[in-house]
């Protein structure tokens, strides 16, 4: 991961410098809320329904061992002994007090975080798939691209008020893992007909109150012209998109209106004169950022050792979990290890100091101290020896972090919620408790297999409702929470956004509803065939009149 230089420590120590300042003026009554605002949303900083929420940035997913006993540090001194994983790779604190932010900010800095531009109309964090690097169906790192991107969004004074937020993620692998067709920008690594590397650029996807996949823009381009590419997008859509009305702002709604014919037009006249100029990279530039990338110190190992397949034999449950968890590596001998700590009764995404700390152990023990963050909230161990993964296991259930259910229909992707967020029509966290508890079987999830289950607390859609295979949106009825729920999205290559089934439905009628879909699955699905897929083959009609019939 990349590794802070003087120049960026004194940035960085500068800026909390500043912060701080602004934020002594405030409380003492020398800015007004609405001076204070765009000062606090440049450091990642809301007011939630509750209390301020600190959004801190996670370049790429990546985090340290370092940096994750200081966020564990910080929950416990800061807030209420916890964090909460976003679908974007971040990690929010939703307790701190306002006088203490300029202090956070400090504690991060010395571990080389910051929470610049995690809000406001700003080219936010870059994501990408959690397994880069290590992927076998890599094409290639897209880390090192992510941070070319991150250097280059980074306090761009042309980007600093766009019409609207900006999300840009990058995908390296055949398969995707980063939801990359609903993001503003998104980017895939290819490599043309005589071996080169290069990028396939889509603009106009989101999701929120419109949802929409994104459209090919740039079919292929060099790796060289990686930036003048997303520069002319960006002109393109910071001079034309809408500021009178934020509903129609982000760059989905640029693209529909004007055509995706004539937004290209205008992209490739923007593009003309950008390319071959200053933001061109040169060899030397991405080499210089594939060096922060280099291969840990992997040693020479055989693939399945015995040791390995002695546990497998004598152990069913570490069985189920290695089938479940545990990803093929690049490199022989070596394993890609997801964790997910979404236990039934805990929020998805909330991870706790203790877990934190433990998962910094995990770390240093087991892949050369560095995590990563992924799209659905859970969090892999990237290199770890095959040899070690019994011993992980069981680790692993020593430090409550054996959660089972990684892929399955308890391992729901849900925003907080109308608990915290005060934009949310309504609650999430006890809608996501309520299915797992009605799902808390482990043969039983086994039996449905994968399945994902996405839920939001409003259109914002930041549990990504849209594109899970079962989505859950709260919506507000006179004053009264109540649930719309769609099937067949999915964020993967071929994304696809869910289709509602009908009118909503009460909190307390939530769980019986997605028991209903699921006994329509388990009915008619054909030998291997996962939930999805039985969608796309029946059709929505046969899972609506269930759900629907009762009420008749």
């Amino acid at each position: 991961m990349y590794r802070y230089d003087g120049y960026d420590a004194t940035m960085l120590e500068e800026r909390v410098a500043q912060f701080r300042d602004q934020t002594n003026r405030y409380l003492e009554g020398k800015l007004s809320d609405a001076e204070f605002l765009p000062l606090r949303l440049q450091n990642g900083l809301y007011v939630q329904r509750l209390a301020p929420m600190l959004r801190i940035a996670v370049p790429y997913g990546m985090l340290s061992s370092r940096q994750l006993r200081k966020l564990a540090f910080i929950s416990s001194h800061y807030d209420k002994g916890y964090g909460h994983f976003t679908t974007r790779q971040n990690i929010q604190f939703n307790w701190p007090a306002l006088e203490d932010v300029p202090e956070l900010l400090a504690h991060l800095a010395e571990v080389e975080m910051h929470a610049i531009q995690t809000s406001g109309n700003c080219i936010r964090n870059t994501t990408t798939d959690q397994f880069a690097g290590v992927a076998i169906d890599e094409i290639e790192d897209s880390r090192p691209y992510c941070e070319i991107i991150r250097q280059w969004s980074t306090f761009h004074p042309e980007f600093a008020y766009l019409p609207r937020k900006f999300k840009i993620a990058v995908c390296g692998t055949q398969e995707d893992h980063a939801a990359t067709q609903v993001h503003d920008i998104g980017v895939y690594l290819r490599k043309n007909d005589n071996g080169e590397t290069g990028f396939q650029i889509l603009a106009g996807g989101g999701l929120g109150r419109t949802p929409v996949i994104g459209q090919v823009v740039f079919d292929f381009i060099h790796r060289h012209d990686l930036l003048t590419a997303l520069e002319a997008i960006l002109r393109v859509y910071n001079r034309e998109g809408r500021r009178d009305n934020k509903y129609k702002a982000r760059i989905k709604i640029l693209v529909r209106e004007t055509g995706l014919d004539a937004f290209r037009e205008k992209v490739q006249r923007e593009w003309e004169q950008l390319r071959g100029g200053s933001l061109t990279l040169t060899d030397a530039e991405i080499e210089r950022c594939k060096s922060y990338f280099q291969a840990p110190a992997y040693k020479p190992l055989e693939a399945s050792p015995e040791s390995l397949r002695a546990a497998l034999a004598q152990d069913v449950l570490f069985a189920s979990w290695y089938s479940n968890n545990v990803t093929a590596h690049k490199r022989s001998g070596y394993a890609a290890v997801a964790i997910s700590f979404k236990k039934t009764g805990y929020a998805p995404g909330d991870v706790t100091e203790e877990q934190l700390n433990a998962l910094a152990d995990l770390a240093d023990r087991f892949s050369f101290g560095e995590v990563r963050v992924t799209h659905a909230q859970n969090v892999i161990l990237a290199d770890v020896e095959e040899s070690e993964l019994y011993n992980l296991y069981q680790q692993l259930a020593d430090d409550s972090l054996e959660a089972s259910n990684l892929n399955k229909l308890n391992d729901i992707i849900c925003c907080p919620g109308g608990d915290f967020c005060a934009l949310a029509n309504a609650k999430s966290i006890p809608i996501a408790e309520a299915i797992q508890r009605q799902f808390d079987d482990r043969e039983l999830l086994a039996d449905i297999g994968e399945v994902s289950l996405n839920i939001s607390g409003c259109m914002n859609a930041c549990g990504h409702h849209h594109v899970g295979n079962i989505g859950v949106l709260g919506v507000d009825k006179k004053g009264e929470e109540f649930y719309q729920v769609s099937i067949g999205g999915s964020s993967k290559r071929e994304a696809k956004l869910g289709k509602i089934l009908g009118p909503s439905f009460a909190q307390s009628e939530i769980p019986a509803v997605v028991a209903d879909l699921i006994t329509v699955y388990r009915e008619q699905r054909l030998d291997h065939e996962k939930f999805i897929d039985t969608v796309d083959r029946i059709g929505v009609d046969p899972f609506k009149k269930r759900v629907y019939e009762k009420e008749q």
